[in-house]
């Protein structure tokens, strides 16, 4: 008897937690949603979000957010692109292959690397890396949309690791002596074995690792640039939607088009990153079933 008061109090007490978790994030999503809104009064909805003009302090004002969507997307992929890999080959080279006193060495400075304030990468890539950007490709200036990118990767890098190289750790020794009873090589069985096995876990690192990239702040407004245009080139400077919220909320008059302008943007990005993490699960649900297929 007192095991099952014991066993419902403390379903009680999570369903409370994730009742509190859930109600949250329905008042952000309505207080969002109601401060707005208010912008659709002003401009349509098609103007708003493909417009190519943000201009908010302007008479007349321009709210056209397509370049702030163009800008948190060319961020997202290109860091992407740069983390993704690194983070992946960095986990096997732990998990794998490297010695145990390389990897006692080199864990607990990734893990030290994911702790660092994303103040200070800002600062590192506004003072150190866009002047040697700038002279190294002898461009106009280093703050652009390769120098907030770097930066976001070197962020992204740790987290996609670390998750990444647990996922490896994870997959049975039975299915890697199997694959070397067979005749396979290291490299085989990590390609073969090791990595099919931990698919999920390597999705959901990197799920994890571009999602900070996605609604990160700080970097972006110090690194990207700051300029609300749709990037030619990596080395264009952009304005990413949460540089923008950032940098105009203060200056934005309460209630007024500007105000409820920056909380649409927010909107927007909330349903990005929804988006975002939904196609990144489906994947992470499909590769579980490839990696349980092919074991």
């Amino acid at each position: 008897m007192g095991h099952n008061l014991t066993d419902k109090g403390i379903h009680s007490v999570f369903f409370l937690v994730a009742l509190f978790s859930i109600t949250a994030l329905g008042l952000i999503m309505v207080f969002l949603c109601k401060e707005g809104a208010g912008i659709l009064s002003h401009v349509s909805l098609r103007d708003f979000l493909f417009g190519h003009y943000w201009y908010p302090t302007d008479e007349p004002p321009d709210f056209g957010i397509f370049p702030l969507i163009a800008g948190s997307l060319s961020v997202t992929v290109l860091s992407g692109l740069m983390a993704v890999p690194l983070g992946i080959m960095t986990a096997v080279y732990l998990a794998e292959i490297a010695s145990p006193k390389v990897a006692e060495v080199v864990k607990p400075i990734v893990e030290l690397m994911a702790s660092m304030p994303s103040v200070v990468i800002g600062f590192f890539g506004m003072v150190v890396v866009a002047p040697f950007i700038q002279d190294l490709f002898n461009i106009p200036v280093g703050l652009n949309l390769f120098n907030a990118s770097l930066m976001l990767a070197f962020m992204a890098v740790p987290t996609i690791c670390s998750i990444s190289e647990d996922a490896i750790f994870s997959v049975p020794m039975a299915l890697k002596e199997a694959s070397f009873a067979l005749g396979a090589s290291h490299f085989e069985t990590i390609a073969g074995v090791v990595l099919p096995a931990s698919l999920s876990g390597i999705c959901t690192a990197v799920i994890l690792g571009l999602s900070r990239a996605v609604g990160e702040t700080m970097v972006v407004l110090m690194a990207a640039g700051g300029a609300a245009m749709i990037p030619g080139s990596v080395f264009d400077p952009v304005r990413p939607m949460p540089a923008s919220i950032a940098a105009e909320m203060a200056e934005a008059p309460f209630g007024g088009e500007h105000y409820h302008a920056l909380f649409a943007i927010g909107i927007v990005l909330f349903l990005f990153t929804f988006v975002f993490n939904m196609i990144a699960d489906h994947i992470s649900y499909r590769f579980r079933q490839v990696g349980e297929a092919s074991l």
